[in-house]
Parts: structure tokens; sequence; C-alpha cells
């Protein structure tokens, strides 16, 4: 049986991850999403139970471009305004099976609300782009 990726995070946090449009969820983040967090199998975006799908990849397995990915990080960055009652908990989406480093990914974040958590080298990232 395979251990599972990450911990488990508590309620009521919102576990975010990279996906595929199609909804796959066979591996990595995705399986740990639908395993303990309620995403759902053929929901390749959005809210589903306790996780919040960002697609990396598309419907095919092949790696989104940056500029894809980025715009499906805004839109994530706009729910979770509008959604502030929640917390937000980002894995190091794209960095596992969709091949980008979190220097690609983790810019996408700065104008991040306050209810959105990020890996620490995320942060890290966002903090040393911020003393350019």
């Amino acid at each position: 049986m395979m251990r599972d990726i990450f911990p488990i995070i508590p309620e009521p946090k919102i576990f975010v991850f990279g996906s595929n449009e199609a909804g796959i969820h066979g591996a990595g983040a995705a399986r740990d999403a639908v395993d303990h967090y309620g995403a759902k199998r053929g929901k390749g975006h959005g809210l589903h139970g306790r996780s919040y799908a960002i697609p990396t990849k598309d419907r095919n397995l092949q790696t989104l471009p940056l500029p894809d990915i980025e715009v499906y990080v805004k839109h994530f960055l706009m729910f979770a305004e509008a959604h502030d009652d929640l917390v937000f908990f980002v894995t190091k989406i794209g960095c596992g099976l969709a091949g980008y480093d979190a220097v690609d990914i983790a810019p996408m974040f700065k104008s991040r609300p306050a209810n959105v958590e990020l890996p620490e080298e995320f942060l890290t990232i966002i903090e040393m782009e911020d003393l350019k």
C-alpha cells in the first residue's frame, strides 16, 4: 500500500493540489486529494469536498504551459478572496508530475489573499523576488 504523500491537514483547511483537466487524480497530491479531501474523479478544476484542484496538465496529461497554469491560479486566488471564511493550504503544484520548478510557479501566488497558505519553498522564492 502506498504511503500518503502529505500529512493530513486539519479541518477546515482546504487542500489545494495540482491536477489535470480530465480530473484523473491517479497519483501524488491529486491521489491524496481523492483519498482524504473529497476531490472528485472527472473534476479537474475547482472546489470539491475539502480540496481545490488547479490544473497543471491538460486532458491528455500533457503539462500545461506556464501562462495556462497562471490563468488557473488567478481563478483560484479570486475564489479564495471571495471565500475568506476558508483557509487554503497550497501544495507545490506543478513541481511534481508536471515537471516545473518552484521558481516557475511560486511567483504566480505573490498577490494571494491572507487565507492562502503556501509551501515554505514558495514563500522563500516570493521573498527573494521582493528583494530584487
